[in-house]
């Protein structure tokens, strides 16, 4: 935790222990994860023992993570470790250092490579949304990078979206039906009234997200980050949102019947009038969440 004196901040990721300062993690990248976690706003769990905070992630990169918030600087590494380091930062959402790793030699080769074997580019993509009906049902579009892009209403069902980065994007009423998308990135993207039925979004990134009324019934969430998104009305029936992390999301009127919440993170969450019956409770993180007029007959807390 940090100390008032010295602004030393002491973590614990997976095991591994860190020291660094209160600056160093909130001033280079102000919108990440870690930035929010230390700005004062959110209640933290630190170990009773020196006051480390605990973050439940692998620590093999982390003093990569640290060396980028100090320095800005992207180390050199092997092919295989800028992927792992990627997954970190897409994590803790520090945005810069995602957009270094992209630009990294030995990724933007690989991201060449993967490109080959899509079904499209990103130029075909603009080419295809200039028409009234878009549809991407079934196709491979692992590791394109369609941010910024107006997508509603294209249907992207049963595609293989692995990868894809959606920052930004409208897809506003898309259609996303047993895709699997897993570590796409959607941040800040609008996503109102998606259909996301049985999808795979495993470790995908949608902080900031506007999912208000979206359907993401039966939907694989595990490691999800919705940090700030709004979920007004969502459909989350049944979803699997293990070790999901929803701090700060508005989840006001959500459905979540059935929905396995284990170890997710709902800290400081707007769960007015949810609907939250036969929902296990008890190993989910609820500490400053909102719970007025929500349906908790039969959950277990």
């Amino acid at each position: 935790m940090a100390d008032s004196s010295s602004s030393m901040v002491r973590l614990n990721i997976g095991g591994k222990k860190f020291c660094t300062t209160l600056d160093t993690l909130t001033q280079r990248e102000p919108d990440s994860m870690l930035a929010a976690m230390f700005s004062g706003r959110h209640t933290i769990c630190q170990e009773s023992e020196k006051g480390y905070v605990f973050v439940d992630r692998d620590g093999k990169h982390f003093r990569h993570i640290l060396n980028w918030l100090r320095d800005g600087v992207i180390p050199p590494l092997k092919d295989s470790e800028y992927a792992q380091l990627l997954r970190e930062a897409e994590y803790y959402q520090l945005l810069g250092l995602v957009d270094g790793i992209k630009a990294a030699p030995a990724l933007s080769k690989r991201k060449e490579d993967e490109e080959l074997g899509t079904e499209l580019t990103r130029i075909d993509i603009i080419k295809c949304i200039q028409s009234d009906r878009v549809r991407f049902r079934g196709i491979n579009l692992s590791g394109l990078d369609l941010s910024k892009l107006d997508l509603s209403f294209v249907d992207f069902s049963y595609a293989c979206l692995k990868t894809v980065f959606f920052s930004r994007a409208n897809l506003q009423c898309a259609k996303f039906r047993d895709v699997d998308a897993e570590a796409s990135i959607f941040h800040n993207a609008t996503l109102r009234e998606c259909e996301f039925t049985g999808a795979n979004l495993r470790g995908a990134v949608l902080a900031g997200a506007n999912l208000q009324s979206a359907n993401l019934q039966d939907a694989c969430l595990i490691g999800c980050s919705f940090c700030g998104a709004d979920l007004r009305s969502a459909h989350l029936q049944t979803a699997d949102l293990t070790n999901a992390n929803l701090e700060g999301a508005n989840l006001e009127g959500a459905n979540l019947k059935g929905a396995k919440l284990t170890n997710a993170n709902l800290k400081g969450a707007n769960l007015q009038r949810a609907y939250l019956r036969h929902v296990n409770l008890r190993d989910t993180h609820l500490e400053g969440a909102k719970l007025d007029g929500a349906n908790l007959l039969g959950a277990i807390r």
